[in-house]
């Protein structure tokens, strides 16, 4: 049971991180929803693939393009939005996240024909938040403007690191001087929707640099940051240069220290953090991570991306976890053959879902509603679930996580070791689960028992 939770915490986080790797009618969905309505409303994330290099720590699925084939990709691209759409049968698009790869190294013709696509499919607000990540250089912020007459009203851009040297061992293609010029350039455009990436736990990087690199970084940012630990992923460059003693990152006491370091540092600047890695000021929070950690539908479109949605179109009743082909020519013959690239779906059991309902919604500062929690769990609730456990028990008493009349939630030092605590939580949650089939399957039988036909 303990293995099957450890296995949970890192496919939903890798779902999580990666594909869930931003927008809404501006109107948050209430809690008080009910599911029926849920169900008819999903984010869409667009997956652009390729890039013009790989970045020494990147195992993300991008590729490096070796022809001029944007006209047939925008129109695969459109192909399976529309596809897709219409499998979900959803008729509100509350948000869209154009991401990579390079989805900046796109013209902009292509995403407003996505944008085009999805508005012939469903009702798109004109105050949905459209995100495109942006890579700062030269040639990524000569077309912000073009993105924005294209559609796009929010940029994340990936600036990673301020300092030169980092920027060229990460194997970015940018300079720090031009991801400031990008980050200026984009806060005119999108005044308060404009969102930075940075990166820490690089290597050489001490406590002190980076408490001088986010000074640098609050003097000109915008309303929201992201940030990522660097993470040594199997089969990077960078990870065989670890290895092999060319180059050294950070101990793991010294980023937990950056980390911490950089939450003082954003909430005195007047951030919140709302989630693990976003702090946002102004509520310019991106509603379209919002959904993914809130649980609710999302359409996954291009090569590699992830979805979650229930198939209405082919008579499903529940959600799937579907994924797109990988790589960018299969995908297209695909795309081509049938309207869509899916290689893998994969209805989710009633405990998967919820195991994703918890593991993403524990990720946000404001953990999950007793009202949010019974959307998905209308037998159990959280006081159930996780109230008798002798686990649960001593990390409420602990002070790092927290159940009362509001919900389940991670205090502030709680939230830093969430991962440490999800796989108690999972445990309880699978057993409680469990529990609860046996009690129904018994009492099924004494009905059929006591009314045989």
């Amino acid at each position: 049971m303990i293995r099957h939770a450890c296995l949970t915490v890192r496919r939903v986080l890798s779902v999580g991180l990666r594909c869930f790797s931003h927008v809404s009618t501006g109107e948050i969905i209430e809690d008080e929803f009910e599911w029926t309505h849920l169900s008819r409303q999903a984010s869409l994330y667009v997956h652009w693939p390729y890039c013009l290099r790989r970045c020494s720590y990147c195992n993300f699925n991008k590729y490096i393009s070796r022809q001029s084939n944007e006209h047939i990709m925008t129109e695969c691209l459109q192909k399976e939005t529309e596809s897709l759409l219409q499998l979900s049968q959803v008729s509100s698009i509350t948000s869209v996240f154009f991401g990579g790869g390079t989805p900046s190294l796109a013209h902009p013709s292509t995403i407003a024909a996505v944008l085009e696509t999805v508005s012939r499919q469903a009702n798109l607000s004109d105050q949905a938040e459209v995100t495109l990540e942006v890579n700062p250089t030269p040639v990524g912020m000569s077309k912000l403007e073009d993105y924005c007459r294209a559609g796009v009203n929010r940029f994340s851009i990936g600036v990673q690191s301020l300092q030169d040297e980092d920027l060229n061992i990460l194997g970015r293609d940018h300079s720090s001087h031009q991801a400031l010029q990008t980050i200026e350039e984009a806060r005119r455009l999108c005044p308060g929707r404009v969102s930075v990436d940075v990166m820490f736990g690089r290597p050489k990087q001490s406590v002190e640099s980076w408490e001088d690199e986010l000074s640098e970084l609050l003097r000109v940012c915008d309303d929201h940051v992201s940030l990522y630990q660097l993470t040594l992923e199997r089969g990077t460059q960078l990870f065989k240069q670890v290895q092999g003693g060319q180059v050294t990152v950070p101990a793991e006491d010294v980023t937990a220290e950056m980390y911490q370091c950089a939450r003082r540092t954003l909430d005195q600047h007047g951030f919140l953090q709302y989630e693990v890695s976003n702090f946002a000021r102004h509520n310019a929070v991106s509603h379209h991570n919002m959904s993914y950690w809130k649980g609710r539908q999302y359409i996954g479109v291009g090569p590699g991306a992830h979805g979650r949605f229930v198939p209405l179109g082919d008579g499903g009743v529940t959600r799937e976890a579907r994924t797109q082909t990988l790589e960018p020519d299969v995908w297209i013959r695909e795309v081509q053959q049938r309207g869509h690239g899916t290689r893998r779906k994969i209805q989710l059991s009633h405990l998967e879902l919820l195991e994703e309902v918890l593991v993403m919604g524990m990720r946000m500062s404001e953990g999950i509603s007793h009202k949010h929690w019974e959307l998905f769990s209308p037998q159990l609730g959280l006081c159930e679930v996780f109230g008798t456990s002798t686990e649960v028990q001593e990390l409420l008493q602990s002070g790092r996580l927290i159940l009362d009349d509001r919900g389940l939630r991670c205090s502030w030092d709680g939230l830093a070791l969430l991962d440490s605590m999800l796989p108690a939580l999972l445990v309880e949650l699978e057993r409680q689960i469990c529990q609860q089939l046996q009690k129904d399957c018994h009492v099924d039988a004494k009905k059929k028992t006591s009314n045989p036909r």
